[in-house]
């Protein structure tokens, strides 16, 4: 999955669309909404902008950094070491999204140091926000 591919399957699911609705709802095929969201790495551009405008986006040169939407369906709930910016390291699960304007800026996240307390008491006091962008690096513990 790349990072568009998991973009349009994040917005899509939002919205509580299934693929074949999706693709009706874009003017588009479904099996190029299947193609898309497998991150089929051949698409024709238009199309892509096509479906990108339903969010009010396109395809425009950035410079690369973590796509958010890849490190919500490969880390979202699961153990994690991440790296940050200023070369910290942490411990934990990211346990929830933080959005604005429907795009995601930051983590809750949740340091092993605090686990058991949590589980316990579900007090939001133990777990810590990390912005997006000051994300290095992120990878399964």
């Amino acid at each position: 999955m790349n990072e568009i591919s998991s973009f349009i399957k994040y917005q899509r699911k939002r919205l509580n669309l299934t693929q074949e609705e999706f693709a009706k709802t874009a003017g588009v095929g479904i099996r190029f909404i299947r193609e898309l969201e497998r991150g089929k790495e051949s698409v024709q551009l238009n199309k892509v902008n096509q479906v990108l405008s339903l969010f009010g986006y396109s395809l425009s040169p950035r410079r690369q950094n973590i796509d958010p939407y890849t490190v919500y369906w490969r880390f979202f709930k699961k153990a994690v070491k991440i790296t940050l910016n200023n070369k910290t390291i942490k411990y934990g699960v990211i346990i929830e999204e933080i959005k604005r304007e429907n795009e995601i800026i930051a983590w809750r996240f949740l340091p092993n140091s605090s686990a058991i307390s949590f589980q316990q008491t579900k007090d939001a006091g133990l777990t810590e926000e990390i912005i997006h962008s000051n994300i290095q690096n992120i990878e399964e513990q």
